[in-house]
């Protein structure tokens, strides 16, 4: 028998589906550490580098002063010039010796070549280029000297090393060498002065390469006989 009341609709559900919410964690990334082969070429790198730079200053490197007898330079108005004498300062050869600077042209003419620093690749070219044609100075009665800020014993060395026939002689306060114009803080300029018999500065080269200053003092002397 049918029902004479109304039909009901079906009941809708009062839940809501919601979506969930998924989060994704991103892991870090993790740093690269270097490789070991990496590593030891950077050292590798920076270590020539500064053998190269210690290498290329080695030359121009000062000498440390140190108290092996120098005197102090006279006072004068400047450094000597064309025409003036060689002063007189006490001073000590590569064996220790005093030398007197201002008897050493008494008798014989002189040349003075100054060297930046002892036993370096520049300073060796100069030195041993004097000593080859030591003969011919010595034959015109000319004496020769090295000139540096080094200390006698260091000098001692260079000279038995590269067998160098002429006295050294050390300036370490670069008393003479101020006079003579070649001190530059504390660096010497390399250079050469000739003193003709009596102790007259008659030349002088300052700068000079190396391997010219030998040569070009020679041709000085002989051009004097002419």
């Amino acid at each position: 028998m049918a029902s004479d009341g109304p039909t009901q609709a079906p009941r809708r559900s009062s839940r809501i589906s919601g979506q969930a919410t998924i989060e994704v964690s991103v892991p870090a990334k993790k740093s690269r550490k270097p490789s070991k082969a990496g590593t030891k070429r950077a050292a590798e790198e920076v270590d020539s580098d500064e053998k190269n730079k210690k290498a290329k200053a080695n030359e121009d490197e000062p000498v440390k002063d140190n108290d092996d007898g120098a005197d102090v330079a006279p006072q004068t108005d400047g450094p000597i010039d064309i025409g003036d004498i060689l002063p007189s300062i006490i001073l000590k050869n590569e064996k220790g010796e005093e030398v007197d600077t201002g008897s050493i042209a008494v008798e014989k003419g002189v040349v003075l070549f100054l060297v930046p620093k002892a036993d370096t690749p520049g300073c060796t070219t100069q030195a041993c280029g004097f000593r080859d044609i030591w003969q011919e100075f010595t034959s015109l009665n000319y004496d020769v000297y090295g000139v540096s800020a080094d200390a006698p014993t260091a000098q001692s060395k260079w000279q038995t090393k590269k067998q160098l026939p002429y006295p050294l002689i050390s300036d370490p306060k670069r008393s003479l060498i101020g006079v003579l114009g070649a001190a530059e803080g504390n660096r010497t300029k390399r250079s050469h002065f000739v003193f003709e018999k009596g102790g007259k500065l008659v030349d002088k080269r300052m700068p000079v390469k190396p391997a010219d200053s030998p040569r070009f003092a020679l041709e000085f002397i002989k051009g004097l006989s002419q």
